[in-house]
């Protein structure tokens, strides 16, 4: 499926005060990098405290004016990066962020595919708040954004996002959380005649594997996190995809918080623009394990090497980056080529 993205504005229309991208991707880099040091190990959050711990400190030169507002939590539930929290210098532009240090605690500490590093970035105000609870989430490319709805049976948005790549149903994939919860919509997704890719985790990676050529995917279904939902749609707003969202509380105690938050209609369907509506909106991921997208960290004797994804609305840019890291800048290892 071809990438979509949108058409550079002219120069003058981006601010001359944004922080550099290559200043934002140092931070996931930073989280990923000491997050790949728990792969493995079996410690769910060892990883995840590494991955806070370093872009939290990551942040303290970064040359903006930032405020949390998607993080580990409340500040009484986390030390660092709690929603609200300020970060950056304080001496550039005002942003919000949107960071998940560490998803996929699980695929690393098991070792498994798609953990990465992410944070959105936004003007004030271009970022919901989305409560700490559960999203059912419909994720499609840029060709099918505008003519799918949650509330259409399965059946039928899998026939509009076929007509719309101008495929079979059959030829379609679909991602979906292997969780008990989802197993009616497994059933209608393979009564309908798609395929199904079912993961363990990560749903926010899967939803972006969609406006990206040579994954294979192309919609995501099904109940996730909200707070990476708003991370998703931060992505896919970028390259014109689409992300879909309906908050599914848990408890009172969920729709009581999510009320102080704001939220109002508990079925309202939250669009790609609801979700992630800043005008000068950026996404950022780097790799922790190996996965559909991106590669994950790799060390080497004296350093490692990471990749990296940037998506940038306002300059209208996805961009892949590999930046190796040398331990010792002043004799950086002799590198040969297999």
């Amino acid at each position: 499926m071809a990438t979509t993205t949108p058409v550079t504005p002219p120069l003058e229309r981006i601010p001359r005060d944004r922080p550099s991208s290559l200043e934002l991707v140092r931070i996931t880099e930073a989280a990923a990098i000491a997050a790949s040091h728990w792969m493995g190990h079996g410690d769910n959050n060892a990883a995840d405290e590494a991955a806070v711990e370093a872009m939290r400190r990551s942040m303290e030169d970064a040359r903006f004016n930032g405020t949390i507002v998607i993080g580990e939590g409340e500040r009484d539930e986390a030390p660092m990066l709690y929603i609200g929290e300020k970060v950056g210098r304080g001496d550039g532009p005002a942003v919000d962020i949107a960071v998940d240090p560490l998803e996929g605690t699980n695929p690393t500490a098991k070792g498994r595919p798609n953990a990465v590093a992410v944070m959105a970035f936004s003007e004030p105000g271009g970022l919901l708040h989305a409560p700490d609870t559960y999203m059912e989430k419909l994720a499609v490319g840029a060709p099918a954004k505008g003519r799918v709805d949650l509330d259409r049976p399965v059946a039928e948005n899998l026939r509009i996002i076929a007509q719309s790549l101008n495929r079979d149903v059959s030829d379609l994939t679909v991602v979906i959380l292997d969780r008990p919860r989802h197993e009616k919509l497994i059933n209608e997704v393979r009564s309908a005649g798609a395929r199904i890719k079912l993961i363990e985790d990560g749903d926010l990676m899967g939803a972006l594997s969609i406006a990206i050529a040579g994954t294979g995917v192309h919609a995501l279904m099904g109940i996730g996190a909200a707070p990476e939902g708003v991370l998703a749609a931060a992505a896919l707003r970028c390259v014109g995809g689409e992300l879909l969202g309906r908050l599914k509380f848990r408890n009172d105690e969920e729709r009581a918080r999510a009320k102080k938050m704001g939220v109002v209609d508990e079925n309202r369907i939250y669009r790609t623009d609801d979700l992630a509506s800043g005008k000068d909106l950026r996404f950022v991921a780097t790799g922790v394990t190996d996965g559909d997208v991106l590669k994950g960290v790799h060390f080497f004797a004296r350093g490692a090497a990471t990749h990296s994804i940037l998506l940038d609305r306002m300059m209208g840019k996805l961009r892949f980056i590999d930046t190796t890291h040398f331990e010792d800048i002043e004799r950086p290892p002799i590198i040969r080529l297999e």
